[in-house]
């Protein structure tokens, strides 16, 4: 995707602060911009959020199907991801001018979560061989304004957090067929495991130096960038933060790179290990900022009543 338009002046200004680790918008290189972010936001879907970084806006919904695992997997489940570039989003995305970039955020999100340390299948597992859940991870890019991988990330786990499955009260054989009975209670539902789902980091290499979180800006001054996905801690999704058990070390689930440029080897050593720093805190930090909705939605929880009950 091509960045917006820039004279060189203007790219040598962003290239002197990189390298002095002060950015035109004063960050240093390894601070994020501020973000927003909602869970709970489109009534019709199993789960979803909306998360807004500095100008770029993602919405992601989440929605569930009982499939057929596959044969060589007979107990996990599956999840598809599809990426839509909103026309509005940026003029480049008018007509087809966002299906590349959209076919790139997908692949590397499937790559991604179909590590096996990233993201546990088996949940979704209900009959082994015959019954699974689908997740079918909807995400809408509504708007443009640098760093899509991370923000896409960010939104898809927290939406996959959002999540619930209904709970199954049967499941019959009829003539080799499995005919499950799911519950009709609203409430009565399975939360996912998101806790060691990953991260992805974008890290920008501008001159000599990488920068985290880049904007639009600063990604046309780059001519090549690395993106790691880091597994996330599941102590950071417990409610319970006492209980040292599911304290996992971090872990990089996949790397891609865009752009024509190449990375010396030291680059890519020191730009991976700054990745999983960075996916460290914001592990952390969205943990938190889920756990703190989480728990303030079930104290406005409204109680069915009556003789339905």
């Amino acid at each position: 995707m091509a960045g917006p338009l820039m004279s060189s002046t203007e790219k040598i200004f962003i290239l002197h602060g990189v390298q002095i680790d002060y950015r035109s918008d004063g960050r240093s290189n390894i601070d994020y911009r501020p973000m927003e972010l909602e869970t709970d936001v489109v009534s019709h879907a199993s789960g979803s959020a909306r998360l807004r970084l500095a100008n770029t806006d993602i919405l992601v919904g989440v929605k569930t199907e009982i499939d057929v695992p596959k044969p060589e997997k007979p107990g996990m489940g599956k999840i598809e991801f599809f990426v839509h570039c909103s026309a509005n989003a940026t003029p480049e995305f008018e007509g087809r001018g966002g299906e590349q970039l959209a076919s790139s955020i997908s692949n590397i999100m499937q790559r991604a979560y179909n590590n096996l340390q990233a993201f546990n299948l088996k949940q979704l597992c209900i009959f082994e061989g015959k019954q699974c859940w689908k997740l079918y991870v909807d995400i809408l890019i509504l708007e443009c304004g640098g760093n899509l991988c991370d923000a896409v990330s960010l939104a898809v786990k927290a939406a996959l957090f959002n999540t619930r499955l209904p709970l199954v009260k049967a499941a019959l054989m009829d003539g080799g067929n499995v005919d499950l009975q799911l519950s009709d209670d609203p409430y009565d539902t399975k939360q996912l495991d998101i806790g060691c789902a990953p991260l992805l980091v974008t890290l920008c290499k501008i001159g000599d130096k990488c920068v985290v979180d880049p904007s639009a800006e600063e990604e046309s001054c780059s001519v090549i960038s690395l993106i790691v996905g880091v597994t996330g801690n599941p102590k950071f999704y417990c409610t319970n933060k006492t209980e040292k058990a599911f304290d996992v070390p971090c872990k990089c689930s996949t790397i891609g790179m865009n752009g024509p440029g190449s990375v010396a080897p030291k680059t890519l050593k020191d730009a991976i290990s700054q990745g999983i720093t960075a996916a460290k805190c914001l592990d952390e930090a969205l943990g938190n900022a889920l756990l703190r909705e989480q728990r303030e939605v079930i104290g406005l929880k409204k109680h069915s009543y009556g003789f339905l009950k």
